[in-house]
C-alpha cells in the first residue's frame, strides 16, 4: 500500500464505525508518534460543516460578512478559516499539513490508500472497509481478522505506532 502523497508525506487513516474508538486510538497515536520524536499532523472529516470560531468573536464575524479567508493569529498558533467550493483530497490536506512526517486521518472511510480500522465488538462485528485495503486491524474482537493484515489489541497504541513508523517513517528520520 501506498501512503505516500504527492509531497511525500505518510498520510495513514483510521477508520471505523460511529463511536468504534476512532477518536481515542487517534489521540493515543499522536502521543505516541510525537512522543517518538514525530512531527504529527491529522485531519478529521466531518461530513457537515463546522464553525471552529467561536459565534460573535471578531475573526466570526469577519467570515459572516463574507471573508473567504479569516485568519487568526496569536504568539503560539495560526488559524486559517476559508470557505471552499468543494472538499479537498488527501493530498491536498497532506500539502496543507506543512512542515510534518505524517499525516494521520480520522473518517476518511473512501479516500486514502492505507487504513487502519477500529473495530469494538460492543458495536459491530463486521468490517466497514473492503478487506483488502487494510494495513491493520485494531479490534477486541477475536473473530474478527484479515489475512495477511497485522492485528492489534485495542490498547496496543505502540504496536500500531510501531508498524506505521516501520513501514512508513524512515529510520534516522526526526
Amino acid at each position: 500500500m501506498d501512503a505516500m502523497s504527492a509531497h511525500e508525506m505518510p498520510v495513514v487513516s483510521v477508520v471505523g464505525k460511529s463511536d468504534s474508538g476512532k477518536t481515542t486510538l487517534m489521540e493515543g497515536l499522536i502521543r505516541e508518534l510525537t512522543a517518538r520524536g514525530r512531527r504529527v499532523a491529522t485531519v478529521k472529516n466531518h461530513i457537515h460543516d463546522v464553525d471552529v470560531d467561536i459565534p460573535g468573536k471578531d475573526s466570526w464575524r469577519h467570515a459572516h460578512a463574507g471573508a473567504v479567508t479569516a485568519m487568526i493569529s496569536s504568539p503560539t498558533q495560526f488559524v486559517v478559516i476559508r470557505r471552499v467550493e468543494r472538499e479537498r483530497t488527501i493530498e491536498e490536506l497532506a500539502e496543507a499539513a506543512g512542515d510534518a512526517d505524517i499525516l494521520l486521518t480520522e473518517g476518511f472511510k473512501r479516500a486514502g490508500s492505507v487504513r487502519i480500522e477500529i473495530s469494538r465488538r460492543a458495536r459491530s462485528d463486521e468490517l466497514t472497509s473492503d478487506p483488502a485495503s487494510l494495513f491493520a486491524l485494531v479490534t477486541d474482537n477475536d473473530d474478527l481478522s484479515v489475512e495477511g493484515v497485522p492485528r492489534f489489541a485495542l490498547d496496543d497504541v505502540g504496536g500500531v505506532a510501531s508498524l506505521i513508523e516501520d513501514t512508513y517513517l524512515k529510520k534516522g528520520d526526526r
